[in-house]
């Protein structure tokens, strides 16, 4: 009975602790990361509330923390520009981020729809 018990508590502790390890590690792969972007420029509420503004310096992400702010550089053209996370997405398989319309003008991909990106916590 006793070495169930034991056995119990060190499988909760070590799922605890991946949960812990998992959450913190995917926040700092995603500040750290390359991938394919898209755009979007909405006129209603993102998920921190306030209001999309499609020439703003903002982007949606999966995981980082609202205001969070991301050098993203544009793998194809060397273009980068500094945005600021308020919205959560994107929810398209392959993406790792949504830029609004002012930040994809900057980076030079408004005609394509998406590019190749690598963003890094500024």
């Amino acid at each position: 009975m006793k070495t169930t018990k034991q056995t119990a508590l060190v499988a909760v502790t070590i799922a605890a602790g991946l949960m812990v390890g998992a959450s913190a590690t995917s926040a700092t792969a995603a500040a750290g990361q390359c991938g394919r972007a898209s755009w979007y420029a909405l006129h209603s509420r993102t998920a921190s509330g306030e209001r999309m503004n499609p020439s703003a310096m903002t982007a949606a992400h999966r995981t980082l923390p609202f205001g969070t702010k991301l050098r993203v550089t544009n793998k194809n053209n060397g273009r980068s520009v500094v945005v600021r996370i308020n919205d959560r997405g994107p929810f398209i398989k392959g993406r790792v981020l949504d830029l609004s319309k002012g930040a994809a003008g900057q980076l030079g991909f408004v005609g394509s729809g998406q590019t190749s990106v690598c963003m890094a916590r500024v």
